[in-house]
């Protein structure tokens, strides 16, 4: 029995990056070995435990045949026999595919430190094409990296879209590494690696009008200078979109099962885009109107989300002052006593004196 840390601790070891988790494989043993040795038993697909003391994850050296279509459709084996190298054959990239043994010593029957010395994303056997999750795992690897895409690894993910394996897709999974693939440091590297495969049209065709030309990069690009989070980030992707493109922004959420909070911020910016261009000049009047509309009141955070979107999707002086004016009628209309008002008041009078010391508290706050 032998165990080696592999894929990306090994990577980003490598690279002089961070190590979060270490992943360990486990050549030459069974279940019930490990099991006998205190290994606490959680995988569900394939043998993976936990290590009695550190809790990482160990799992047995496994190989894996094409048996269906989409990410479950894996005949898995794993047994004794099992090499360190046949487990590295089946990951996905050179630069994944490393292992280091117990002395310290490198594994690398890819070539992947070669590969991260040339900052290229390269498969490593034609099994590649059996997991579709590859292709935009893949893409957010080069939104992380900066690396560039190998020319025949390309060309592999273009026949996989091709080919339909990209229908296949499950959403949670193509979600997860769409999220993560935006809150890298080079998001539109992402972007850029999917529309090349074809993947982007699969995936996002609803996107794709608003991604033409430099402008979508320039919105990531500012947002990852300000450390916008996740919500702020989609948000902006879908603001070229404009207030008529909101039923295609619902089908696109609906189909990669995008959270509640990420859909919700992207459907409000493009709803409330006209009130935002305008409230640098608006009356206080209008203004109130804004914060009603937007539930600001109510969703101080989001609001405060949405004026960020919407200071990254215009940068200038109109829209700073735009925020800088909302953020103000904001804090004076919530410093009104609201239930003080509507236990002074009776009935269908309360909503309109609400409104009427809201307002009277903008106007003041804006002179």
């Amino acid at each position: 029995m032998k165990t080696y840390i592999v894929g990306g601790a090994v990577r980003d070891e490598l690279l002089g990056l961070p190590v979060a988790d270490r992943d360990w494989v486990v050549v030459g043993a069974t279940p019930e070995q490990m099991v006998a040795l205190g290994y606490r038993p959680v995988g569900r697909d394939f043998p993976v435990f936990l290590h009695p003391a550190t809790h990482e994850e160990y799992a047995l050296a496994r190989t894996e045949r094409k048996s269906g279509r989409g990410y479950r459709g894996f005949t898995i084996y794993s047994d004794q026999d099992v090499t360190l190298e046949q487990d590295l054959a089946r990951r996905d990239l050179t630069i994944n595919a490393m292992a280091k043994d117990e002395d310290g010593v490198l594994i690398d029957p890819f070539g992947g430190a070669s590969d991260l010395k040339l900052r290229i994303l390269r498969h490593v056997s034609d099994a590649y094409s059996e997991d579709p999750v590859r292709i935009v795992r893949t893409a957010r690897f080069a939104a992380r990296f900066s690396f560039r895409i190998a020319d025949e690894t390309l060309a592999l993910m273009r026949h996989m879209v091709e080919a339909g394996e990209a229908d296949h897709l499950v959403a949670e999974l193509v979600w997860r590494e769409f999220a993560r693939g935006l809150q890298e440091a080079h998001p539109a590297q992402m972007l850029s690696a999917l529309e090349r495969c074809g993947a982007l049209a699969k995936l996002v065709p609803e996107l794709l009008p608003a991604l033409e030309g430099e402008d979508s990069a320039k919105l990531l690009e500012r947002a990852v200078r300000s450390g916008a989070v996740l919500e702020v980030r989609f948000a902006l992707l879908a603001w070229p979109l404009g207030k008529e493109g909101r039923k295609g922004l619902d089908a696109m959420c609906e189909r990669l099962r995008a959270p509640n909070e990420v859909h919700d911020l992207a459907s409000l910016a493009l709803r409330m885009q006209q009130q935002l261009r305008s409230a640098a000049r608006d009356a206080p009047e209008a203004l109130l109107a804004t914060l009603k509309a937007s539930d600001a009141l109510r969703r101080g955070a989001r609001f405060r989300s949405l004026l960020e979107v919407g200071r990254l999707a215009e940068p200038g002086a109109a829209m700073t002052l735009a925020a800088k004016r909302l953020n103000r009628a904001l804090e004076a209309a919530a410093s009104v006593d609201a239930g003080a008002i509507a236990r002074e008041t009776e009935g269908a009078e309360i909503p309109r004196r609400i409104d009427a010391a809201r307002l009277a508290a903008v106007r003041a706050a804006l002179g």
